[in-house]
């Protein structure tokens, strides 16, 4: 299972992005900035698990790529 985090500051879309901790993403917030999600089997939950804090949360494009709408 992967450590996962939401950025807590959001995107000029509006947007929250979920990163995964242990594929050393270069695009990951300062950690300031981050709030854990805890371990998860994928990012599917990881981001379910964000979007109770910011429902409007989305895969980071480079290290949760399957979770990202565009």
């Amino acid at each position: 299972m992967a450590q996962y985090c939401v950025n807590e500051n959001q995107q000029a879309n509006g947007d929250h992005e979920v990163h995964d901790l242990d594929a050393n993403c270069s695009f990951l917030p300062d950690p300031a900035n981050r709030l854990a999600l805890g371990n998860h089997q994928n990012c599917t939950t990881a981001v379910a698990k964000a979007k109770q804090t910011y429902p409007q949360s989305n895969g980071c494009a480079y290290c949760a790529k399957a979770c990202n709408t565009g």
